[in-house]
Parts: structure tokens; C-alpha cells; sequence
């Protein structure tokens, strides 16, 4: 979101008249003070630093806090220019006071521009956000962006706090000098500190109940492929504060209490209306029990519910009432978990909300009561006494609970008793009457998320190789291609992921015929038929053919082959396995030579195996690659290079085909 924001405002300002210098005006002092001031370390990819950030915190009252915020970057590559557009969020409880910016050339004078040269637009719309929401941002361009000149920016906002916490992010892709964080709060008010990803600062004591925090010399992040959110590496300092007397409706400081805040938000929210009961009766007026109940239940909400999210204040969190939600037949996730609430209950099962983040890893088991922790919301049933759950594979044992159930109506594509490898292994915050338990949701096995691929194929003396192939997707590898097929209209459109799959492995190909498996049956494993031909697959060496027996798909991977040695940890989407059985007829006169050897290898985290074997004129190539592990440290790095080193040799791996003797 951060980097398409980035982007939607260069193009803006790009577009948009350059402003003028502002005569002699100059940069205030704390900025001149970083002129000469040594660069934190970084290396010669580095766009730009941080030099200095600067946050203090005002608590007036519950409903009112003020902050005032400072910032300046030296420009160390072209990619730092962004760095010179200044942009605050703000929603219908904040405003921005004032903005105001300034650059510091390497030579000439300073350039200033003052609040009234700023702009305001709306979020720009991202695939799966907001169809309406009232954040917006005030931008304010900084002239003199640019290779060595220091920008800088500082801008105060009021705000009436949705809740009584704030959070310091004081580590970012960009190394940082120094970062400072201060809170002012009312006689008689304490706070509570949590440090996440950082060793622990003490704060320095001010006078009137302040507190003032500093870091230096913060290393800066740089992305990874396949590494975990920045939110799970990224130091920061969570700070909740409370009035004489311990937290308000709007405060708190453990997950508990931030289950409370959450249960408060949604009282009354469940309430079913008569409509609502009138559709209960009619779904499941011919389910016979608990399960077939659930079942009619979830797929009302997962295919008559649009997605569709109107966030406006605390809209961000607060659900809107069951009843409205039926009655527009629309809502974003915590919607349509309302409304499954609502109507679970008037079969009299009890379920629960449970508020978590779609990526794996932002929050763990350590992570402190926040509530920007979590983006998604999701829902805990409590599985009736007696309910055959060995069908349902997300489910958990909780000790005071009972057997629960987690599922997503969101998910259009997912079927009933199973959820997405995002969510699997993952954190999340459920919320019971008795307050908010972080509770970690179950891992499927492997096999529940698989591509199990069968072909059987005929080779010519030329080198021709066709043949039909055969797919069955469960799990995430049928989810993602539902997802795509279903959004194309024309039926021409949909072969286009087979021919991903060729031209992934084959340098020429000619599809000669393609059909989809259970496209809208959900709760049916999803697949493709196809048949096709491949000229020239196999090669002629002196008149031997060379054949490569892994005919298609790559399970090899190009992540770790960096310079740079890692350093975050390699995050899979889910646990999978994967299977091929390649059948390949030999042509008439001839013989194999020499085949590929067998590869064995498991890491515990993954595995791999395959074998080549001939059978009168025939080979056979089998393989199976695993994941069951979601995480690799990174103290394993150089193994799973290795590992996948070890597949992409297999892949391409021959078999020799000589002329049968006379």
C-alpha cells in the first residue's frame, strides 16, 4: 500500500505545476544542525537516511491528543527522491494543524514551502481496499529533491483518539541517525511500553509526567523475496496510556482488555432481525443437522454477500449491524462475520469473532495488545457436540471451549472446514465474552493444498513429444486459479493458465485441446484436461535423443541466489505437496542408455524425491516436492540453496535414448 501511495503521488506531483523557491526564507535550525552532521551506516545501495525523526506526543484529555512530528532525509540516490513528498493520513477525528517543509542544497540557498501550497486527496484505490473510506492524506511537495540536498518536513495533528495508544515506528527501509519519541500526559495519567523487534530504551524523565525515548544508529531494512512482513521484523515501540482510575472504554494494554474494547464495539451488532430469521428458516429448513446447518450457512454468506467495504471513523473496526448487512447484501470482512454470527446463532450455535492479520508473521506470540495488529476478521464456531468434524480440517481443541471451527466467509473460493495457508500457523485475537485470547489457528496438512499432475505422452523419432495431461488442484493451488478464471468472460481467456504451464517448460508448444475440471464447484478439487504437442522436445546428439523426463512444472527457486547474504527468514504461503508422473512411450528403434539418477533429499522443512524407471518402452518419471514447515531461519539459508540447487539440476536432468541393437 505504502510503495503504490508512493508512486500514486510522484505521478501526481509530476503532473502537477513545479513550485517556486520561496525568496531567502531558510530551514529552521534543528535541520541546519544536520548538515555536517556523519551519515548512520549504509551501503552503496542506500536511496537515502534518515537523519533525524522527531515525534512528541501531547495527551489533552480521552477524546483529545496532539502531536507534532519532524523528519529529515539526506538524498543519497535517485530512488530518495520520493523522500521529498511529505504525506499525512488523517480521517474525519484528525486534522492537520499545519505542514510545512524545507530542503537544504549542497549548494545555494534553502528552499521552503509553507502549508498553503499543500494538497489533499483520497486514497488511491487498491485491489481488495475500501470502496469508501474518509482517510485521506494532506501532501506537500519539497523542491530541491534531489542527489545530496537534505529535505525535511514537520507537521502538528489534532486528533479525538479511537483508542488511548500510540505506536513509534522508529525502523524503516532507510537507516536512521537518530529518532526520538516523546509523551506529555495529564497529572495523575501512567503508561504502559512494549518494544517489539528492538531491545528495550528506558525512557529519559521530564518534568510535568513526560517521558522521552532515543534511538541511534537503527539499521535500515531492505526487502526480501519471500521474507516476513515488515511487521514482524521492523522495531517499533508500542505506548498505551490511561487516565487516573486504569484503562477507559477506549484503552488498554493487554490482549484481554483489548478483547473487551472489541466485544463493546459490536454489542447489539448480532441482533437478527425478522428478515434475518425468515432466511435462517428457509437455508436450512432441509439440513437434518448441525453440520449440514453450518454448511447452508456458510455458502449463503460466502456467495450472496458482496464484498463490499464503506469504512468511515471508527467504521474501521466497528461492524455494521447484521440486520443492515442482509438487508444491502454487501459488507467487508467483519460484516459478513457479523452476520454468520447473527444467523449461526438462530440454529443455536455459538461462534466468536476473530481478528487477525492476512500476513503470517506480523503477529506472534509475543506481540503486545495493538490495535493496528490486525487487517481482516474471521470467525471461531464452536462445533456442536456429536458434529462429525473429520472433514473439517481447521479446527482446534481449546480447553475451555471445545473443539472450534475456523472459518472465512470472506473467501468466496475456500470450501467449509478449511482456510487459506495465510492464515494457517497464524496469530489471531478471538473475542468471547470473557475478553480478547490470542489464539494460534491450525496448520493442514500438506496434502490439502497440493497439485497432484499426471500425463501420458508419446515421443517420435523427430523429437515430437504429445500427449494429455491430467490436473487435480486442492486447496490454495485451486483457490488461485478459481480466482482468476472466474473474473475472465470469455471462454478464449481461460486456457491462458495452461499455456502458463507450457510455456513455463516447453520451448514450443500447440495445445490440441483444454477443458476446466469443477470451475464454481467450490467443494470439489479444481483441474484442467489438455493435450498438446512439442516439436523438437527431445534432442538429437549424434543420433542420440536427449529427453528431459520432468516434462512440466518447476518447483526450483531463484530466491537465494542474492550476493547479499540473507538475513530475514524465508516465509512459505502454506504447507503443499506436490506430485507429477510423467508417462513418455518411446519411438519405435529405439532404446534408453542411460537415465537420470534418483534424488532424495528432506530438510525436515521440505522434501523432495523423485525417481526414473523404464518399464518395456516406457519411462516413468515420478517426483514429490513438500513443504511442511512455514518458515526457514536463516541460519538455514545456504541449505535451502542447496536444496533448491538440487531440484533445478533434476529438472533438467536427461535420459539418453540410443538405437535399439538390430
Amino acid at each position: 500500500m505504502r510503495n503504490r501511495l508512493t508512486l500514486f503521488l510522484s505521478l501526481f506531483f509530476l503532473l502537477s505545476s513545479p513550485f517556486a523557491r520561496a525568496g531567502d526564507a531558510s530551514a529552521p535550525q534543528w535541520m541546519h544542525a544536520l548538515v555536517n552532521a556523519p551519515l548512520p551506516a549504509h551501503d552503496e545501495k542506500t536511496d537515502a537516511v534518515l537523519l533525524y525523526s522527531e515525534t512528541n506526543v501531547t495527551v489533552l484529555s480521552t477524546d483529545k491528543i496532539k502531536t507534532v512530528e519532524r523528519r529529515a532525509y539526506k538524498i543519497l540516490r535517485p530512488g530518495g527522491r520520493d523522500e521529498g513528498i511529505a504525506g499525512v493520513p488523517f480521517n474525519s477525528h484528525e486534522k492537520v494543524v499545519n505542514i510545512h517543509g524545507w530542503s537544504i542544497p549542497a549548494q545555494g540557498k534553502d528552499y521552503e514551502v509553507k502549508d498553503k501550497e499543500s494538497s489533499e486527496m483520497s486514497v488511491p484505490k487498491v485491489e481488495g481496499s475500501e470502496l469508501v473510506t474518509d482517510v485521506r492524506y494532506k501532501v506537500l511537495r519539497i523542491p530541491g529533491s534531489e542527489i545530496g540536498n537534505i529535505v525535511g518536513y514537520e507537521y502538528e495533528v489534532d486528533a479525538q483518539p479511537m483508542v488511548l495508544q500510540n505506536i513509534w515506528h522508529f525502523q524503516h527501509e532507510n537507516p536512521v541517525r537518530e529518532s526520538h519519541y516523546s509523551i506529555q500526559l495529564p497529572a495523575g495519567w501512567e503508561y504502559r511500553a512494549f518494544w517489539i523487534n528492538y531491545p528495550e530504551v528506558k525512557p529519559v524523565a521530564g518534568a510535568s509526567n513526560q517521558w522521552q525515548w532515543s534511538v541511534g544508529d537503527v539499521k535500515g531494512l531492505r526487502p526480501e523475496d519471500e521474507m516476513p512482513p515488515f511487521a514482524g521484523v521492523a522495531g517499533r515501540m508500542v505506548i498505551s496510556y490511561f487516565p487516573p482510575g486504569g484503562a477507559a472504554l477506549n484503552g488498554f494494554s493487554n490482549w484481554q482488555q483489548m478483547g473487551n474494547w472489541y466485544q463493546n464495539l459490536t454489542s447489539g451488532r448480532l441482533d437478527a432481525s425478522a428478515e434475518v430469521k425468515k432466511k435462517v428458516a428457509s437455508l436450512t429448513a432441509s439440513a437434518t443437522t448441525p453440520m449440514a446447518k453450518m454448511k447452508a450457512i456458510a455458502e449463503f454468506l460466502q456467495k450472496d454477500i458482496r464484498y463490499v467495504a464503506i469504512e468511515l471513523g471508527i467504521g474501521g473496526w466497528q461492524p455494521h449491524p447484521a440486520a443492515e448487512v442482509f438487508t444491502h447484501k454487501y459488507g467487508d470482512c467483519k460484516d459478513k462475520a457479523t452476520l454468520m454470527r447473527s444467523m449461526l446463532h438462530e440454529v443455536g450455535i455459538e461462534s466468536f469473532y476473530v481478528v487477525i492479520n492476512m500476513e503470517r508473521g506480523a503477529v506472534t506470540q509475543q506481540t503486545p495488545a495493538q490495535v493496528g495488529a490486525f487487517n481482516h476478521a474471521i470467525v471461531a464456531i464452536k462445533l456442536p457436540e456429536g458434529v462429525d468434524s473429520q472433514s473439517l480440517t481447521a479446527t482446534i481443541v481449546h480447553p475451555r471451549l471445545g473443539k472450534l471451527l475456523f472459518f472465512d466467509p470472506t473467501n468466496e473460493l475456500t470450501p467449509f472446514g478449511q482456510i487459506r495457508g495465510h492464515l494457517q500457523a497464524n496469530w489471531g485475537l478471538m473475542v468471547t465474552p470473557e475478553g480478547g485470547e490470542l489464539v494460534e489457528l491450525p496448520q493442514q496438512e500438506p496434502n490439502m493444498n497440493s497439485i497432484q499432475r499426471t500425463a501420458k505422452l508419446t515421443l517420435d523419432p523427430s523429437g515430437l513429444l504429445k500427449g494429455d495431461v491430467h490436473e487435480v488442484r486442492v486447496g490454495d493451488r485451486a483457490w488461485s486459479q478459481r480466482g482468476r478464471l472466474l473474473t475472465l468472460t470469455q471462454e478464449s481467456e481461460r486456457i491462458k493458465p495452461i499455456e502458463s504451464i507450457l510455456a513455463d517448460s516447453l520451448t514450443t508448444f500447440h495445445i490440441t485441446k483444454a477443458s476446466i475440471i469443477n470451475l464454481r464447484n467450490t467443494d470439489q478439487p479444481f483441474g484442467f484436461d489438455y493435450s498438446f504437442e512439442a516439436e523438437s522436445y527431445a534432442k538429437n546428439a549424434g543420433g542420440l535423443l536427449l529427453l528431459r523426463p520432468r516434462v512440466l512444472g518447476t518447483k526450483s527457486s531463484g530466491i537465494m541466489e542474492t550476493k547479499e547474504p540473507r538475513k530475514f527468514p524465508v516465509e512459505f504461503d502454506g504447507p503443499v505437496r506436490d506430485t507429477d508422473t510423467f508417462e513418455i512411450a518411446l519411438p519405435s528403434g529405439y532404446e534408453v542408455d542411460d537415465l537420470p539418477p534418483p534424488v532424495d533429499v528432506d530438510y525436515g522443512y521440505a522434501n523432495y524425491h523423485s525417481k526414473t524407471e523404464v518399464s518395456g518402452n516406457v519411462i516413468r518419471y515420478t517426483r514429490a516436492f513438500e513443504v511442511k514447515d512455514l518458515s526457514v531461519p536463516v541460519n538455514k539459508a545456504d541449505e535451502l540453496k542447496k536444496f533448491y540447487r538440487i531440484i533445478a539440476g533434476d529438472e533438467r536432468n536427461t535420459a539418453v535414448l540410443k538405437p535399439a541393437a538390430k
